[in-house]
Order: structure tokens, then C-alpha cells, then sequence
């Protein structure tokens, strides 16, 4: 299958995330590595098959590197008919009320422009016990088989 891991990241964790699903994954698929800030809404295609991993910033917002991604879908219009993503998120708790705010907003607007979610939205707690790639390994491999048996891949 072929896999394009798109990452928002401020500080680099959701980059460094991002390199290690795709260490995990790339012996059984063709995966890439893109920041969201050097993806246009124009790229996505329907044979691949979308992971998201994203920080939140300041008040709930979307990193740095999300913010020209997320200006340029509202400025295209863009329409994600037959485009399928999972998002995985990053934040602390901490902060209680905006608490993973970045990759939920990005869920929302993928799902707006008519992308089609697969799988629960995972977060990251900074401040918990576990380590992100703890979380983020087996959502990937979970993800990744129900991706391909709703898009007819070869798991």
C-alpha cells in the first residue's frame, strides 16, 4: 500500500514520530515522509493511503508547520472525495482545555472537505506514563489493515 505520513510539528516531536512510523511500516509498504507545510491540498490522491500525526500549539491551534496546509485547503476549497486518512495526536494534558486541540482540528478539516476517516483519532499524553511510539506503533499497523481492506489493498 502505498502510505504518505503527513506530519504538524512546532517543535520537531511530531517530525521525529512521523520518521518512526514510517521506519515501522516501510518493509511491508511504500512509505513517505512529508511536513504538512510542503503538502498542497492539490497533492492528495486517492490510491494513497494518509497518516496524520500532529502537535497542538498555543491555544489549541495547529502547529507552525500545519497553518499554510490548513490556509491553503480553506483557500482551494479543496474537495477529498475518496481521500482516507487516520490522525494521531501530541499534546499534554496539562493543558487541559486545549489538550490535543491541533490534530482534532485537523480531523475536522480534512472531514469537512470530504476526506474519510479510518479509525479513532489517537492522542499522545506528554505528561503520562506512556511513550508516543508506545501508542502510535500499533495504531499505525491497525490503521494501516483496515485502510487497506476498505481500500482494496493488499495488507
Amino acid at each position: 500500500m502505498m502510505i504518505t505520513i503527513l506530519y504538524g510539528t512546532e517543535t520537531g516531536n511530531a517530525e521525529m514520530l512521523a520518521e518512526d512510523i514510517a521506519a515501522e511500516l516501510e518493509a511491508d509498504h511504500e512509505v513517505t515522509v512529508t511536513n504538512l507545510s510542503d503538502f498542497a491540498p492539490t497533492d492528495f490522491d486517492a490510491g494513497t493511503f494518509y497518516l496524520m500525526v500532529c502537535s497542538t500549539y498555543g491555544d489549541g491551534e495547529l502547529p507552525a508547520s500545519a497553518q499554510p496546509f490548513a490556509e491553503a485547503m480553506a483557500a482551494a476549497g479543496a474537495q477529498l472525495l475518496g481521500v482516507h486518512f487516520a490522525a494521531f495526536g501530541l499534546g499534554d494534558s496539562e493543558y487541559d482545555d486545549t489538550f490535543n486541540g491541533g490534530s482534532q482540528r485537523l480531523v475536522d478539516l480534512m472531514v469537512t472537505h470530504g476526506a474519510t476517516q479510518i479509525g479513532a483519532r489517537v492522542i499522545h499524553d506528554a505528561s503520562g506514563p506512556d511513550m508516543a511510539e508506545d501508542l502510535a506503533f500499533p495504531w499505525a499497523s491497525e490503521v494501516v489493515a483496515l485502510a487497506c481492506e476498505t481500500m482494496g489493498e493488499a495488507a
